[in-house]
């Protein structure tokens, strides 16, 4: 999402607005407005700090995610939310503090399973001020469309965070969390109902259309997720190495770790070849190398001290053995550079 992006969430739900605000409501809104706009870029950089922090918890939580992104809404689309008036009243009365979508997150998942996964780790790591599942409201109304989990967070007061993230304490960031599918399905229908020009003829059509689409993307969702539990349970031969790179391929540690943990979740593509790269710099170029390095470790006890509260991915799940194995050198690898605190942080819990 750009900066300029406004979130899009059900904006088509909103309630009416009157043409008519008092002399006493336009002083208030035109007054959020310039203040808004001397401080966006300042809020713009929180948008950047809290996409890095959320990005960091996801990885470092090994959760499968396709995409992570982050917009400040728009000088435009704040005063527009702001002038919003519902029975003669400001919809917001303090826009500053009442539009609470001012930083906008947006975390894309590949299955539904997943989305679960990431809203349980933001309510662990980061304080939750609100948290709705459209998905599930939807379907209470007993019918399909719209769905997304939607969360507003703020950094814990308890939690110790870099100096670089203190600012974030007197902030909120609203956090959209959807499948790809979901995601594909509330692009579109935006796009044709708000970009475009619908006769008032079609929109019976149009509404039954979506309402079909909605429900067979429901479908798709839940058939992905089966595949990829199926998936897990199966795990393909690996193949040999090629000569000319000593790292075990991505491929192959993915075919090997989905057997190790079968209860594990897939991980990102790019974190199989990362921490390939890991396991060169301890000198394990082999599958054969990498299960009698792992053979002495006791895993369950490694799980039971990590207290898993969302389902951990395969390589996170290496990455703790690993961390077990090898302790402080593990913590010490050049690949590891740019985490050396939290792994500090998992190493004492393993002691």
């Amino acid at each position: 999402m750009s900066p300029s992006e406004a979130p899009r969430g059900r904006q088509h739900q909103s309630p009416p607005e009157s043409p008519r605000r008092s002399r006493r409501d336009d002083d208030v809104v035109r007054d959020a407005v310039a203040t808004y706009a001397e401080r966006w870029a300042e809020t713009d950089a929180a948008t950047g700090r809290f996409l890095e922090l959320v990005t960091g918890l996801l990885d470092e939580a090994g959760i499968n995610y396709l995409s992570v992104t982050g917009r400040t809404k728009s000088v435009e689309s704040f005063a527009g939310k702001a002038a919003r008036i519902h029975d003669g009243r400001l919809l917001h009365p303090d826009p500053l503090n009442d539009i609470t979508d001012q930083i906008g997150l947006r975390v894309i998942t590949y299955v539904h399973g997943d989305v679960s996964a990431v809203a349980d780790l933001l309510g662990d790591e980061l304080a939750v001020l609100d948290d709705r599942d459209l998905g599930q409201e939807t379907a209470n109304e007993g019918r399909w469309g719209y769905a997304s989990r939607h969360l507003l967070v703020s950094v814990d007061a308890s939690r110790t965070v870099p100096p670089s993230l203190e600012s974030l304490r007197r902030r909120s960031a609203s956090v959209q969390v959807r499948t790809v599918l979901q995601h594909a399905w509330a692009e579109f229908e935006h796009d044709i109902r708000y970009k475009g020009s619908v006769p008032a003829e079609h929109a019976p059509d149009l509404d039954r259309r979506f309402t079909l689409a909605a429900g067979l993307l429901e479908l798709a969702d839940r058939e992905f997720s089966a595949i990829r539990d199926r998936l897990q349970e199966v795990a393909p031969e690996p193949r040999p190495a090629p000569d000319e790179d000593p790292r075990i391929a991505a491929t192959d540690l993915a075919a090997f770790l989905a057997g190790r943990y079968s209860d594990a979740g897939w991980s990102r593509t790019d974190h199989y070849a990362w921490v390939s790269g890991l396991l060169l710099e301890l000198g394990i170029t082999s599958l054969g190398e990498l299960a009698r390095a792992l053979d002495d470790v006791d895993e369950a006890s490694v799980s039971a001290h990590m207290g898993y509260k969302y389902p951990p991915g395969a390589v996170r799940r290496l990455d703790d053995t690993l961390l077990a194995a090898y302790g402080e050198r593990y913590v010490g690898l050049t690949g590891n550079a740019h985490r050396q605190g939290a792994l500090e942080g998992r190493l004492a819990k393993l002691r």
